[in-house]
């Protein structure tokens, strides 16, 4: 009974540390970090995107419910209206990830320049 304990105790050690070295190989723990930073980030910038920009938009647009217009085409509706939100919302994220980025890598290409 003992012997298999030990057994059973060495080979838990064994998986720990194989599951450990994934984790460090493969940059899993900062994947998840992004992952998580990221989808705090989207929430920002689509919160900034409709409270802020998108009520702009409105105010400019005739009648102000831009988000509402529909091309209808024998019948079919086409939500016009939605598509441009869409892609306004794609255009702001998209600018704000180019800023960004932009900002950490030349942080990133300054601080290894210094360390050379």
């Amino acid at each position: 009974m003992e012997k298999e304990k030990k057994m059973v105790l060495r080979g838990v050690k064994k998986n720990k540390d194989e599951f450990m070295e994934f984790l460090t190989k493969y940059n899993v723990i900062q994947l998840a970090v992004a992952v998580v930073v990221g989808q705090a980030a989207k929430e920002l910038v689509s919160s900034i995107a409709d409270n802020l920009i998108m009520p702009l938009v409105g105010a400019v647009t005739p009648g102000g419910s831009w988000r509402n217009w529909v091309w209808k085409v024998a019948g079919v509706e086409f939500g016009l209206g939605r598509l441009v939100s869409s892609l306004l919302d794609f255009m702001i994220v998209a600018l704000v990830v180019f800023v960004v980025l932009k900002k950490v890598l030349r942080f990133d290409v300054k601080k290894v320049k210094k360390n050379k």
